[in-house]
């Protein structure tokens, strides 16, 4: 079969119009193919959090794109990142999922064992590598390490290729994010805790991203589970105290009005976040004795900074979404054109009052989880919009609201929190790494 578009710059760009994308990002195989050598491996892609692996000899395997890889703690204070693969027959050397290896990986095939930091320790009956050039070739090398790893406050990230910038280059302000959510600690510490949900959507990536700063869904996608949790909390009794799931629930039916004065923030290479003045998120109850923790740690006013600053989803593109005021992140994990898993993890904030991470993990299991009452409306119009996608009456997806002639290239900016602005800055961006260096 000839290829539409490996290798082919021109074909791959005119995919993104200003105001529109063709319906190929979302159904094409190769096109996803092509994502994962290109757009996967030229930026930095989320990896998993240092405390996941606490003690020496702790591993986390994953995936950066669809490449299996393992975050593995290899000393005390030193994290790797290396390919989920034996050098020898190319076995994965752990399964999905975590644990501890000990002093070293042994691979379960032939028993080729390897130091934490992915050189070679051991092969059984070595002598009959004897004067066969081993020791020049790759196997002799270990383990591969992931070319370019960056440890930013506990949170891992990799990137694959040796083209594209540099981590801090590539996120830039957008760190904000993440320097705020880690700064709600008393202590600048989070830790991974309340396990994680991991949800399968038959359904292409990108939309799940776009879906993080579209928020002109919440009030009618989610009124048959949301709208419906505040209608049955009206008929409680006068006086009775708002549960922690109402609280939860009710912003999503906010107006349009509410989120369009919400705001959006536009940043470079694909990132941003809504809720600049406010968001979803801003009107929890306080939780008893936090405020004054974080005033002894940072003073009144930078305290009451950090908790002020409300912003409702980050998205570090390619695939991630960061939730900072309930301590929250989401991993959009492709899968194939029509697949994608889902990953809702959840972080305490050390040294501060258990609450916290109560309702954090209660908005996880409310929200995000396979068994929740608004995951469901989600899914159900990503994998109808992936059905529909088929239809030969428009092959291009629209994502013109409040378009400016001269937003390209424009950074850090804030705009009407209805807008699609951040949509299309990922588009943008999708094809600028898609491209790199062919």
């Amino acid at each position: 079969m000839i290829s539409k578009y490996r290798g082919n710059r021109q074909a791959i760009s005119a995919l993104v119009r200003e105001t529109e994308v063709h319906r190929d990002l979302y159904l094409d195989q190769e096109l996803f193919e092509l994502e994962m050598e290109h757009l996967f491996a030229n930026t930095w892609v989320y990896v998993g959090h240092e405390s996941q692996v606490p003690k020496i000899g702790d591993f986390y395997a994953t995936t950066i794109g669809t490449q299996p890889v393992i975050m593995v703690r290899h000393t005390e204070d030193g994290v790797k990142v290396l390919h989920n693969r034996c050098p020898h027959k190319g076995t994965r050397l752990t399964g999905e999922g975590c644990g501890n290896v000990g002093r070293f990986f042994r691979c379960p095939y032939h028993a080729w064992t390897f130091r934490l930091d992915g050189s070679l320790a051991g092969v059984p009956l070595k002598t009959g590598y004897d004067d066969t050039g081993f020791a020049d070739g790759l196997a002799a090398r270990g383990m591969t390490p992931v070319r370019h790893v960056h440890n930013y406050r506990g949170f891992v990230f990799g990137k694959l290729n040796d083209i594209g910038p540099a981590f801090e280059e590539f996120f830039g302000e957008a760190l904000s994010s993440l320097d705020n959510m880690i700064d709600r600690s008393p202590v600048g510490k989070l830790e991974v805790a309340g396990g994680v949900l991991r949800y399968m959507h038959d359904c292409n990536w990108k939309m799940l991203v776009e879906n993080q700063t579209d928020t002109c869904h919440p009030m009618i996608a989610h009124q048959s589970s949301a709208g419906t949790a505040i209608d049955v909390w009206k008929s409680a009794p006068a006086g009775a105290k708002k549960p922690m799931a109402v609280e939860i629930y009710a912003p999503f039916m906010s107006s349009y009005e509410f989120f369009q004065s919400m705001g959006i923030r536009v940043w470079d290479n694909g990132h941003g976040h809504t809720g600049v003045s406010h968001s979803i998120h801003s009107d929890y109850s306080a939780v008893p004795g936090y405020f004054e923790q974080m005033m002894a740690a940072y003073g009144e006013a930078r305290a009451k900074a950090i908790l002020d600053e409300n912003r409702h989803n980050t998205v570090y593109f390619p695939n991630v979404m960061l939730k900072g005021p309930i301590q929250l992140l989401r991993l959009f994990k492709p899968v194939a054109a029509n697949r994608t898993l889902v990953e809702s993890w959840t972080f305490r904030l050390v040294g501060a009052p258990d609450m916290l991470l109560e309702r954090t993990v209660t908005y996880n299991r409310l929200i995000n989880a396979p068994t929740s009452v608004v995951g469901h409306d989600d899914l159900e119009i990503y994998e109808r919009a992936q059905a529909g996608l088929v239809s030969n009456g428009n092959e291009w997806v629209n994502v013109q609201r409040l378009y400016a002639r001269n937003e390209a290239g424009q950074r850090n900016v804030v705009t009407d929190g209805t807008s699609e602005w951040q949509m299309r800055n990922q588009f943008r961006a999708w094809a600028k790494f898609m491209t790199m260096g062919l």
